[in-house]
């Protein structure tokens, strides 16, 4: 099994009437132990991400806040929950998260997080429920310690990775590409370097025809050391703020097709769960566990 990371901060515990269903956390890492596909106590454990990593995609003022917890109220309602001491943590963990996986992905080809993929913050701070920059975090360190000189964000999150896109606006070593629902959040989208917009009710067969060219071109551009994967399940037909019309068969080939195209091409990946939102959160734990199923597969 490739290696799966996991930080009991990772739920910073919100009132389950949230608007974003906290809890999916703790219970997808159950049901991975439960089903076999990490040990008890097998996750790798992150370390909280450092101040340093942080300043390298935000801008410092808004990184002292978060761990000061002293967000402006504008910059909380953006984000959509305030940032007291439990979301800084939860939020330093995911991004120690993601940067282990990929860590991980150099040495033995691929490792999942059971958390990151918190797209939408920017340079300048956090929106849609997203504090720090994980993916984009983690990137910044490899390239800034000289373990990967080239880097591709593949993103098939139902949002388009708009803080990504914006971070990486102007560094050529980065490659950022977004799948994404065209009628969905943000409003105002940034400019990656594919762009792919998707139209409302779109199924299965449909989107997986799209993946083989993308992931051609996307790795043919990026010439890329390391991918991370934001493997999103809110394409699918249920969740809550989603608008395209994927199944849980569909989610699970859309992975496969990904990891197994970098796999082929000997590329290391690194996978985050996304976004994905259900009241039903059994459902929703098991739809994210897909991800580390699939990877499975690819031991």
């Amino acid at each position: 099994m490739p290696p799966l990371i996991h930080h009991p901060a990772f739920d910073a515990e919100f009132d389950p009437a949230h608007r974003f269903p906290m809890r999916k956390f703790t219970r997808l890492a159950e049901i991975l132990v439960e089903d076999g596909l990490v040990a008890p106590g097998g996750f790798e454990v992150p370390a909280p991400a450092l101040s340093a990593w942080l300043e390298l995609a935000h801008d410092p003022f808004y990184v002292e806040a978060v761990l000061t917890q002293s967000v402006s109220r504008e910059r909380e309602k953006l984000i959509g929950f305030p940032v007291d001491a439990r979301v800084a943590m939860r939020s330093r963990c995911a991004v120690g998260g993601t940067l282990l996986a990929a860590r991980l992905a150099l040495e033995g080809g691929l490792a999942c997080n059971t958390a990151g993929g918190s797209h939408h913050a920017g340079p300048s701070g956090g929106a849609g429920f997203s504090v720090f920059n994980d993916v984009a975090v983690a990137a910044h360190v490899l390239l800034a310690e000289g373990d990967v000189s080239r880097v591709l964000v593949f993103d098939c999150d139902v949002h388009q990775g708009d803080g990504t896109a914006r971070i990486f606006a102007e560094d050529p070593a980065v490659f950022t590409l977004s799948m994404h629902a065209e009628r969905n959040y943000p409003t105002e989208k940034a400019r990656s370097d594919l762009d792919v917009a998707l139209p409302d009710g779109l199924e299965d067969d449909a989107y997986l025809a799209l993946l083989p060219d993308l992931l051609d071109r996307a790795i043919r551009e990026a010439r890329p050391d390391i991918v991370f994967y934001n493997a999103g399940v809110d394409p699918h037909r249920d969740d809550r703020l989603g608008r395209l019309a994927l199944s849980d068969a569909g989610l699970a080939e859309r992975d496969r097709r990904v990891i197994g195209t970098c796999r082929e091409r000997g590329l290391p990946i690194a996978g985050v769960i996304g976004g994905g939102y259900s009241r039903d959160i059994e459902a929703l734990a098991r739809r994210h566990s897909i991800l580390h199923r699939v990877a499975a597969e690819f031991g």
